[in-house]
């Protein structure tokens, strides 16, 4: 099957129209959510005729879509607004996002900020544009009272080459240090007829690879009626579309049933690959996190992953620094994860978020310690991230291409989440390429074009 170049769908328009519209630029922080969102928001200005500049060009209008799980993405955040009024001192600033939902009051005193929308009022961000909201300079909504995810359909996903689709948002867990619930609101699901329709638009466009992403997509469809799954979508996926690979976002240890590793196993378009939060491998600190699961629950899952299907790329979430997480408890996380068959590790130093119930816990772990457990895991991480990759040289591996590496290569991504380089022209940015893995080398494989001369997938 032939992997073509995703398409470009800005606007194009003649030189004579360029000063009706101001140029825009955008800034996303945070999760594939974010991202999706982000694209969708693109896709609304690109199509009403507003020319999309980089960030960095100094855009008239700059739209900074927020993050906020943690103090630094916050300040991030907040740096971006004041970045953009460097770049163009006279530009006017939308922001939006998770933080922009729970403190928009924050970003409607900063200089320049024009508007600031909620996460559910960013879908409509062209009519914000368009007219004055009641003389308001903020558009957020309480998010809790959404009640549907409704699918905005995209032709195409900005320059990428893999395609993020937003199959749910919102969450109900209320994990004790997590703010997002209060900024997504609970968890609603987008139909599987739209999500099929969306998988299909992006493989017309070209895409070879699509992410199913959310908030808590492991609790797709459950607030249908009739209700769903997401191992029911998988399968309409794969059983409608002509996708050549798909991706599952980040999901709970508790609803990764049997039945999908199954799917996984026997696909011929599922990556292996899991991104699973562990957050903790101490049952007290699991406990007070607000997990619904243990230590020996969770070895017994990824011991059941890598037993089913040995090659899958097995990522975890990890958290350190909570608070009452002792040196005993650290120590039984940095153990489970010594002994357990992951490939990378996502690690976050505890951060204390106002409104969550672990911001006031007593017991605070002092930022310093909490920054040296990190770094500890991080370098487990890095470790086993090279043990794992080791494992495929001296095979082929098909690679979605990303376009221009350092020196001169090529980069993409592989099915089992591996970064691989290699050389070969630019153009082929956008396909699906079978690559011969020679080695591993500064994080990543190194591999030769297999199908040199031809452009198709095998």
């Amino acid at each position: 099957m032939t992997s073509e170049k995703p398409k470009d769908f800005r606007v194009q328009r003649p030189a004579s129209c360029v000063p009706d519209f101001p140029t825009v630029s955008f800034a996303t922080l945070g999760c594939k959510t974010n991202q999706f969102e982000s694209a969708a928001m693109q896709e609304q200005l690109t199509r009403a005729g507003y020319p999309v500049v980089s960030f960095a060009e100094g855009a008239d209008l700059v739209v900074i879509n927020t993050c906020t799980v943690t103090a630094a993405t916050d300040a991030q955040s907040r740096s971006l607004v004041r970045r953009a009024r460097r770049l163009k001192p006279d530009c006017r600033v939308i922001v939006t996002g998770c933080y922009a939902q729970v403190d928009p009051q924050t970003f409607a005193a900063m200089p320049g900020v024009g508007l600031v929308v909620g996460n559910e009022e960013k879908k409509k961000l062209l009519e914000y544009l368009e007219e004055e909201v009641n003389g308001s300079r903020v558009a957020v909504a309480d998010v809790r009272l959404a009640e549907t995810a409704c699918l905005p359909l995209l032709t195409g996903f900005g320059e990428r080459s893999r395609a993020f689709v937003q199959i749910q948002n919102g969450c109900d867990a209320f994990c004790s240090y997590c703010i997002i619930p209060y900024a997504r609101g609970s968890s609603r699901s987008a139909t599987p007829d739209e999500v099929v329709r969306q998988v299909q638009r992006l493989v017309e466009a070209g895409y070879p690879e699509v992410v199913l992403t959310g908030i808590h997509i492991g609790g797709y469809g459950n607030d249908l009626s009739p209700a769903t799954s997401l191992l029911d979508l998988v399968r309409r996926i794969e059983g409608e579309t002509a996708l050549q690979r798909l991706r599952l976002g980040s999901v709970e240890p508790t609803e990764i049933p049997a039945a999908l590793l199954e799917v996984v196993a026997a696909s011929a378009i599922l990556c292996p690959h899991f991104h699973i939060p562990l957050q903790s491998g101490d049952d007290a600190v699991l406990q007070r996190m607000g997990r619904d699961y243990d230590r020996r629950f969770f070895g017994d899952l990824i011991r059941r992953i890598h037993e089913r299907v040995p090659d899958a790329a097995i990522g975890l979430d990890v958290i350190t620094g909570f608070p009452g997480e002792t040196g005993q408890a650290f120590a039984n996380t940095l153990t489970l994860i010594e002994e357990l068959p992951v490939s990378h590790l996502h690690v976050f130093p505890f951060s204390r978020r106002p409104g969550t119930p672990a911001a006031t816990m007593p017991d605070q772990v002092p930022g310093d310690v909490s920054k040296a457990r990190a770094a500890r895991l991080r370098q487990l991480g890095t470790a086993k991230q090279r043990r794992f990759a080791e494992k495929f040289v001296g095979r082929t591996l098909d690679v979605v291409v990303e376009g221009g590496g350092s020196g001169g290569h090529l980069k993409g991504m592989s099915r089992h989440y591996l970064e691989v380089v290699f050389d070969g022209p630019a153009d082929l940015a956008g396909t699906c390429r079978d690559v011969r893995i020679d080695g591993w080398s500064d994080g990543r494989l190194v591999g030769i074009d297999g199908l040199a001369g031809d452009a198709g997938h095998r």
